[in-house]
């Protein structure tokens, strides 16, 4: 179930076949999903709500022949390794991996490792792979170090274009989202011949911001209506404290600069749907074109001296910038629609988005 199943349109963009980043061509996306365990918080044991996610920009060695890419970061108590290395080269150079915040470093080396294994034994080679992360561990034993490197190589085997899979799924797991169950969601808009699409991974947000179409949802379906995901205990959990990580992907011809542009409007979409960049949040964004595959060099190999790209002109970028505000919205709600009700450690219940109350709250 997405937002357009229940007749809930966002913006005036239409989107591509799928709704979807895949709708970008060659962008592929797979899930690892983690569940295991009920009750009781053992650390190392579970309960177990988390998993891996890849977006997958283009076939073929992304090391080898990078796209462009660019960046932004809303407000930066997160993480997505990589960055310092897109914003000085303009490129992307590795599939995107997301996950929570404490299997970063694993799902890193495991991207480093994929790619190794694609090359000869004596080939000297160095990567810095881009990898998101948001924090599960409400839902989640996430000191338990469940994520291991099988499970970021299952995710990449996983990766296909088409109908993309959303909500309590991959990395989106063990996520909240404006105090109801979140995690993956995505969306597409078609521009001038070009799509632009979005995958986000949302677990971010307080109940009373949250907004759809302008309408105030959060205010009409309280934490009196449906409850709000606590722990056990005296611990009370800071409102609004949590992270969104956003991947953008378009086959315009965009160059490293203008990627940026398009990851500075993804926060305008989380801005529609209540989030305001807490302090407490990591709000981050990769933008990338796959319009243009460079040759890159690396150690000890040579390329041309000269390389020709197309760039699409500033006086047209426009309609991708609009095309992203509304994806990313409707990406954040597509992962809220698609979530189901979650059970995780020690008994915390996040629930889903009722779609009756939406409807209701939309119709008031």
């Amino acid at each position: 179930m997405r937002a357009r199943d229940l007749g809930i349109s966002v913006g005036v963009g239409e989107p591509g076949p799928f709704n979807a980043i895949t709708d970008v061509p060659g962008v592929k996306v797979g899930h690892r999903t983690l569940i295991s365990g009920d009750g009781r918080l053992r650390q190392g044991f579970g309960p177990v709500r988390t998993g891996v996610t890849v977006v997958v920009p283009a076939d073929g060695s992304l090391g080898r022949r990078p796209v462009f890419a660019g960046c932004h970061r809303l407000n930066g108590n997160g993480e997505l390794t990589g960055l310092e290395w897109v914003r000085e080269s303009g490129t992307l150079t590795s599939p995107i991996g997301l996950t929570n915040t404490h299997s970063v470093g694993v799902v890193r080396d495991a991207l480093v490792a994929a790619e190794v294994a694609t090359r000869g034994p004596d080939e000297l080679y160095w990567c810095l792979p881009v990898v998101g992360e948001t924090w599960d561990g409400l839902l989640n034993d996430i000191n338990g170090f469940h994520v291991r490197p099988e499970h970021l190589h299952d995710a990449l085997a996983d990766a296909t274009g088409g109908p993309v899979a959303e909500g309590a799924v991959g990395s989106g797991t063990g996520m909240v989202c404006h105090g109801f169950k979140g995690g993956i969601g995505t969306a597409s808009r078609m521009v001038d011949g070009h799509a632009v699409g979005v995958l986000v991974q949302a677990n971010h947000g307080r109940r009373e911001r949250f907004t759809v179409n302008g309408v105030p949802v959060g205010r009409l379906i309280g934490a009196q209506e449906v409850p709000l995901p606590a722990p056990p205990g005296p611990a009370v959990p800071v409102p609004g404290a949590g992270s969104i990580i956003v991947v953008v992907a378009t086959d315009a011809p965009l160059l490293p600069h203008q990627c940026d542009r398009l990851a500075q409007r993804a926060a305008f979409g989380i801005a529609r749907t209540g989030g305001t960049g807490e302090p407490t949040s990591g709000d981050l964004v990769i933008a990338f074109s796959v319009a243009n595959r460079v040759e890159a060099g690396g150690l000890g190999v040579d390329v041309p001296r000269e390389q020709r790209v197309t760039m699409l002109s500033d006086n047209h970028i426009g309609p991708l910038f609009d095309a992203v505000v509304e994806s990313v919205e409707e990406a954040i709600l597509n992962a809220l629609v698609s979530a189901r009700t979650t059970v995780g450690r020690d008994g915390v219940v996040a629930h889903a988005l009722p779609h009756t109350m939406l409807l209701a709250a939309l119709d008031r």
